[in-house]
């Protein structure tokens, strides 16, 4: 029993049982489609000192203080790396507004509410609406993703959970320091201090962001494989040294920091986002069981009705006030702000900073610090499970999803890749690219694709690239095996309808038979000379029409494809328009008099390629076929 005891007060097992447990939460969350923390929470209760006694923050004393810290720039840095300043821009006013004046409105009612439902002392009160201020980027994430909104609404929600978590924060802690020492002067130099701690804390998170994109930048300077230790260790480095500089500072740092690296264009900064999103998983999963843990039941049951319409008040008045005064004038309608009002779930940063409240506000010797941790766990529960369970029908009764079945997703960005996703999108098309090279996916970006980096066969990539909802895929790479597999998963697992693979020459693996089975159509109608495609493309020796077929029967498909065998080197069919209809050639392909045939074509057999073209029926298109609402029709390329 002795034994037990003293390894149930092991700090070391605290920590390893909780690194678990959050894992093990999450992945069962899941499974069950729903929101992780809602997981992560009854595991900290449940293996807390309240139930099994076997997770015990009180064992990791002071440290648990630091573990919070290097965990928080983590998850912020990550925060920052997936925001494109590109897809800022457009909802930037909002944005700008929801971090400035929200924060002040959300500060203001979360501490009216504590004050007039919960009775506290202004100064309990005042910490309290502090704390509320940051929301979950954690959180907002994956929902919005799982969700698939609107591109303006996703784009607000993301901007606002990564950026206002910075200023939430370093006002909560000005406000804990002002609270120890209630002084005009402290005031004073409180409301100066959340100036210098955003001001110098984004500042060196320019210049650490700069750098380690710059270092990144340089293929030769940092052995290969060592990248994404060397852009961890910078940035604890850097956190820790603008809390030095600056009290508070190293949040705004490492989240301006994570933002210039997302938008710099280095070699490894997708592979950084997928190494630092699987660091932000574990940490969120350890920090949530262990300060879940911290909370004793007891603690709850006190806070009571009152703690629950505290919590109401929050997500019922003062979450929509601020939107309506956020969003006033803007580009926003009445659904959008009705769902903008409805969404924000507190998260890790507010658990990880009402825990440091408690523990400075109880070495202060001053009450109400259990209190505010205990309210700011309920509102992260009761925020999370909500709005994490009904934010997906609330969307769709206000009609601010994205349209089911629109868009692509094209596994693969080499330049056969590229072609295919601009003859898309020259039809209207929505086009998502998926890669795991840094290079193909730097050309994507270049020609302002967006683009998923990561295992295209992992679901939690899939969900990135918000394959659910899809019109349809197609598995553009090298390997045969991967783009079937990635066909059948889309289709299989996601429900998406329209799955295309690429075949290469005949010796491969995959057969058509194996692609018919798996219910997937063969891109370009048949194996194709992939690589020579692609060699084709790169060395600038094809071009791309838009050929209309006038013939007066509907053409069939022969074994091989749409295009005779003896032009498979030459005539390449990519895309066709049937009645403002895109979608890709495949082997069952039939063409339709009027229908239009998007063609690779190598130049110097093109006299060959127009030959057959013109004795078959078909008359070259001069303009890409566009959708009506489009102003300017693109010249087709030549």
């Amino acid at each position: 029993m002795e034994h037990a005891a003293n390894a149930a007060s092991n700090p070391a097992l605290t920590v390893s049982l909780a690194l678990a447990a959050g894992l093990i939460a999450q992945a069962v969350a899941h499974h069950a489609r729903l929101p992780g923390i809602v997981l992560l929470l009854a595991a900290g209760a449940l293996l807390g000192p309240d139930v099994l006694n076997i997770v015990r923050p009180d064992t990791l004393g002071s440290a648990l203080s630091h573990l919070v810290g290097f965990a928080v720039a983590v998850i912020l840095f990550e925060g920052g790396l997936n925001l494109d300043l590109k897809r800022l821009q457009r909802g930037s006013r909002t944005i700008r507004r929801l971090i400035t004046l929200g924060s002040l409105i959300t500060a203001v009612g979360g501490a009216l509410a504590a004050r007039s439902i919960l009775g506290w002392e202004w100064r309990p009160s005042i910490l309290f609406g502090t704390l509320v201020i940051v929301t979950g980027p954690t959180v907002i994430g994956p929902l919005v993703r799982r969700i698939r909104l609107k591109k303006n609404l996703q784009t607000i929600l993301e901007g606002e959970g990564v950026l206002i978590d910075p200023v939430g924060a370093i006002i909560a802690v000005v406000a804990l320091d002002v609270a120890l020492h209630p002084t005009f002067d402290s005031l004073a130099l409180g409301v100066l201090g959340v100036a210098a701690s955003l001001g110098i804390g984004s500042l060196l998170g320019l210049a650490g962001g700069w750098l380690v994109g710059r270092l990144l930048k340089f293929e030769n300077f940092i052995p290969e494989g060592l990248e994404n230790v060397f852009a961890l260790s910078i940035v604890l480095a850097l956190f820790h040294i603008s809390n030095l500089l600056q009290a508070e500072s190293g949040i705004a740092a490492v989240t301006v920091a994570g933002v210039v690296v997302g938008n710099t264009k280095a070699r490894v900064t997708r592979d950084l986002m997928e190494f630092k999103e699987q660091l932000t998983v574990m940490f969120i999963g350890m920090l949530f069981v262990v300060l879940a843990a911290d909370v004793r039941f007891e603690q709850l049951r006190e806070l009571g009705v009152p703690g629950l319409l505290t919590v109401a008040a929050l997500m019922f008045v003062v979450r929509p006030v601020g939107v309506i005064l956020c969003s006033w004038g803007g580009t926003l309608n009445l659904r959008e702000r009705v769902f903008l009002s409805w969404i924000a779930p507190r998260g890790i940063v507010a658990a990880a900073v009402a825990s440091f409240f408690a523990l400075e506000l109880d070495r202060a010797g001053l009450s109400g610090g259990t209190e505010i941790r205990a309210m700011v766990f309920l509102v992260i529960a009761v925020t999370v499970t909500l709005q994490g369970l009904t934010g997906g029908p609330l969307a769709s009764l206000l009609k601010v999803r994205r349209p089911t079945d629109n868009g692509w997703a094209i596994l693969g960005a080499n330049d056969l890749g590229l072609a295919v996703g601009r003859a898309l999108r020259d039809g209207g098309e929505d086009v998502t690219f998926l890669d795991s090279n840094a290079d193909a996916s730097h050309a994507a970006e270049a020609e302002d694709f967006p683009i998923v980096f990561g295992n295209a066969l992992e679901e939690t990539t899939l969900l990135r690239a918000g394959i659910e909802g899809l019109e349809g895929v197609i598995g553009m790479t090298l390997n045969e095996e991967v783009n079937l597999f990635f066909a059948t998963k889309a289709r299989n697992e996601f429900k998406v309808k329209r799955c295309f693979a690429t075949l290469h020459l005949r010796d491969g693996h995959i057969t058509e038979a194996m692609i018919h089975e798996a219910g997937v159509g063969v891109m370009f109608g048949g194996h194709q000379d992939v690589r020579l495609w692609e060699s084709c493309l790169r060395r600038e020796l094809g071009v791309i029409e838009r050929w209309k077929y006038e013939g007066e029967d509907a053409l069939v498909p022969a074994a091989g494809g749409l295009v005779p065998e003896a032009l498979h080197n030459i005539l390449l069919p990519m895309i066709r328009l049937n009645r403002g209809r895109l979608s890709p050639v495949d082997e069952t392909t039939p063409v339709r008099p009027g229908d239009v045939i998007t063609f690779l074509c190598f130049r110097e057999r093109r006299d060959d390629a127009v030959e057959w073209l013109t004795g078959s029926g078909w008359t070259e298109e001069v303009a890409a076929a566009k959708p009506e609402t489009e102003s300017t029709p693109e010249v087709a390329k030549r």
